[in-house]
């Protein structure tokens, strides 16, 4: 090949090249902002609530605020010193034993919801199964999130008859 044929050749070629990385780029390009599902809470029987409740993975009691719901944040500011939002990254859509949302925080940040009710773990609970924020009174009261508890699988006992106040009467 001469030398003059040889350049248009290769500048296609590079050219060509350059189109197929691209191509590449754009096919991937809406899979590097998406972050998926990621598992943010667990369930545990609690034994100071006698209730079953929503912790973070490591076990933290998860508690939400009476007043803020539709999207209305009170805890902001000093408030977060005591009490620390479950977040997630922007776009993770965060999963548990219970069906769990998420709302954008007025800092930005995203929120994991439960019921509608944004997520908090409570400064004052230093290990597994405290609810040492349980009842705790400000703006409105704090609350630990309380899941249903599954059925029984034991077979629960016949209740007793009560007896007939009127006896010798049908009723």
């Amino acid at each position: 090949m001469r030398r003059g044929a040889l350049l248009p050749f290769l500048k296609s070629s590079i050219a060509l090249a350059a189109l197929a990385a691209l191509a590449a780029l754009l096919a991937i390009a809406p899979l590097a902002g998406a972050t998926g599902s990621r598992e943010v809470a667990k369930e545990a029987p609690n034994e100071a609530l006698g209730k079953t409740v929503l912790t973070t993975m490591g076990g933290r009691t998860l508690y939400s605020l009476s007043v803020e719901k539709h999207g209305r944040f009170v805890c902001t500011g000093s408030c977060l010193r005591d009490w620390h939002p479950l977040t997630v990254r922007a776009g993770t859509k965060p999963t548990g034993p219970v069906k769990v949302g998420t709302v954008k925080r007025p800092d930005g940040r995203t929120q994991v919801t439960y019921k509608g009710r944004p997520l908090y773990s409570f400064a004052g609970d230093t290990r597994s199964g405290q609810a040492n924020g349980e009842g705790i009174k400000d703006v409105g009261t704090w609350h630990a999130a309380v899941v249903p508890s599954a059925p029984s699988s034991e077979p629960q006992p016949e209740p007793s008859p009560t007896p007939n106040p009127y006896p010798g009467s049908p009723y």
